[in-house]
């Protein structure tokens, strides 16, 4: 007796290939026992009165047992098994007697006192046969039509319960919707079905920001953010209109696929126009920002890793649409780029610190324009890749900045600094050096008194070292920062107040901040000679720190003009090209040897 079987649509080792794709993508091979397979089995063996009964799985070369009752086989070899012989048939078997069978009577069941088989296969939705629920006895029998229904009837349980589990996989437990994992899966079907050279797109629905996230569970619990998704569903399954299929993707976001009929930038002006309405009556408008992002792509050209591809460019396009009109955005390739370009300098830089060789430090000096003397300098981390070769400060420090590297960052500069400043110290030298601190180092529990121990281990004046702060950097954390730089300054460490006008200013902190220097940032300094108003403001900066009690250093003079102006504003201290560029410490104490010798002052 056999049941219907699918259509073939391919040669048989293509569909053996696919079948056998489709068992393991259940990932069920190799799993541990359970008990909701066991429950079958047990069934079937007391329904049929048996002794052995089994969810035999059909692999490459073996039948394994997902479940079994009577038997202490985990799996045998797939060669000459009946479960075999159900796969390559796709329908119901029943061997009445192993013995008298002109191949199995040589099976290893048949060695194993097995004389009776029956066995129904086990059909995906797609047609594909993965093995077969099957009953075993030590003796000869018959099966009757209603017995075969009954077997049918137990496979058709059995592969009930592989969905169910594969399922659970498959969907969002708090949206019910299906998950990325189906998402990746289902995108290969999408081209298929869309053909190879289709233009389609992608569109991802965020939420909210992860800190907004963060803050609405806080405040309204978890039951807010679900009710928020659920609108956001509803809203999401009224714009695309029925047959759109909508998966869950991330804590936040929602994903789709729009076909080659789909005009992705009138869908732009209708997701504005949507999100306008949603933010005047929707429950979570005052809390987070739902932005939506568009990954146009061609079906059959990235369809190898594509649904990952795509599912990042649209994550891509979402934050980007947070400084977007409308807060909706197409994925920009170019924007893209420089995203993974700051991703694997992140993932370098890492490996740069711990590693030898990549980092130095170059020193670049400051000049008091009373007296001519190099007062010191600020030491300047540089990176040389051994692939990517010169990376700009200007380009790795942003990035570094926003990440936990940036402590370690300041600690790989301090430590140079200081020994450098050790070795200068030893020849007789007694230049000063200037290390830039971030926000997340004032912040550190222990980091003055890091510094100041670091001091001690080399042997260097604590006069000898000022850290540079920015205005932000201490507004940003004030509390924090202020006992960590009021205990740093009680060590005699020098501190500078970096980048000035440029960040988040008030007087009265200004007032009250244990600094020495402030440093005006060359933004201002370039365009000194040539602006009017910047001339004024810089005029008006120098006049304020004086009377704060602060000496003022102009950063970023390259011209006689410009050091000329500066002079004339009353600016105590200089840096700049027009004197030197950042240099290695040996051409800094030559610079600095022929900079004294000009200046007629001595070595020192």
């Amino acid at each position: 007796m056999t049941v219907s079987t699918p259509l073939h649509c391919a040669s048989d080792a293509d569909r053996e290939t696919r079948r056998l794709n489709a068992l393991r993508a259940l990932n069920l091979l190799d799993t541990a026992p359970s008990e909701a397979f066991d429950r079958i089995t047990r069934l079937a063996a007391r329904l049929f009165d048996l002794p052995i009964a089994a969810v035999s799985l059909t692999d490459s070369d073996r039948q394994w047992f997902k479940s079994r009752v009577g038997t202490m086989r985990t799996e045998i070899a797939r060669v000459l098994t009946p479960c075999d012989l159900v796969t390559a048939g796709e329908s119901v078997l029943v061997v009445e007697d192993l013995l008298r069978h002109p191949t199995l009577c040589n099976s290893v069941l048949a060695a194993d006192g097995v004389r009776f088989f029956a066995g129904a296969p086990l059909f995906t939705r797609d047609g594909y046969c993965l093995g077969a629920m099957c009953v075993l006895g030590t003796a000869p029998r018959s099966m009757t039509a209603q017995d075969l229904a009954t077997l049918q009837d137990l496979a058709a349980m059995v592969m009930a319960q592989i969905e169910l589990q594969h399922a659970l996989g498959r969907l969002d437990p708090i949206s019910g919707l299906p998950n990325r994992t189906e998402f990746i899966e289902d995108f290969d079907d999408f081209c298929r079905d869309q053909g190879a050279g289709a233009d389609a797109v992608a569109l991802m629905l965020n939420l909210a920001k992860p800190e907004e996230l963060d803050d609405a569970v806080r405040v309204m619990g978890v039951a807010y953010v679900e009710e928020m998704m659920e609108e956001a569903i509803i809203v999401l399954r009224t714009f695309l209109g029925p047959g759109h299929k909508i998966y869950h993707v991330g804590a936040t976001r929602f994903v789709c696929l729009l076909d080659r009929a789909t005009d992705h930038r009138a869908a732009v002006a209708r997701l504005r126009q949507m999100l306008a309405g949603h933010a005047d009556k929707g429950s979570a408008r005052f809390v987070t920002t739902a932005t939506f992002g568009l990954a146009p792509f061609v079906t059959g050209v990235n369809d190898v890793t594509g649904a990952v591809d795509v599912l990042r460019w649209c994550h891509s396009a979402a934050h980007d649409a947070l400084a977007k009109p409308g807060l909706v955005s197409v994925y920009d390739q170019h924007h893209d780029a420089v995203y993974r370009r700051r991703f694997t300098l992140l993932n370098a830089f890492g490996a740069a610190l711990e590693g030898e060789g990549q980092l130095h430090l170059e020193f670049q000096p400051r000049i008091d324009l009373h007296s001519g003397k190099c007062t010191g300098a600020e030491a300047l981390l540089r990176w040389t890749h051994p692939q990517l070769g010169v990376i700009s400060p200007g380009e790795f420090i942003p990035v570094v900045e926003r990440t936990a590297l940036m402590r370690a960052t300041t600690a790989f500069v301090l430590e140079q600094t200081l020994a450098q400043l050790a070795r200068w110290q030893a020849a007789g030298i007694t230049l000063g050096a200037s290390v830039n601190v971030s926000p997340a180092n004032l912040v550190e529990a222990d980091f003055a008194a890091s510094v100041i121990a670091a001091l001690a281990r080399h042997g260097v004046p604590a006069a000898r070292l000022e850290l540079e702060v920015t205005e932000t950097a201490v507004m940003e954390k004030h509390q924090q920062a202020s006992a960590a730089l009021a205990s740093l300054a009680a060590a005699g460490i020098g501190l500078a107040i970096d980048d000035f006008g440029t960040g988040y200013s008030s007087l009265s902190y200004l007032q009250i901040l244990p600094a020495d220097v402030v440093k005006i940032d060359q933004s201002f300094i370039r365009a000194v000679v040539s602006d009017e108003r910047t001339r004024d403001l810089v005029a008006t900066m120098i006049r304020l720190s004086h009377s704060l009690g602060y000496r003022v250093v102009a950063e970023g003079v390259e011209t006689a003009a410009v050091l000329e102006t500066v002079r004339a504003l009353g600016c105590d201290e200089v840096q700049g090209y027009y004197f030197a560029r950042p240099m290695r410490p040996d051409a800094l104490l030559a610079w600095h040897a022929t900079h004294a010798a000009a200046a007629g002052q001595p070595l020192r």
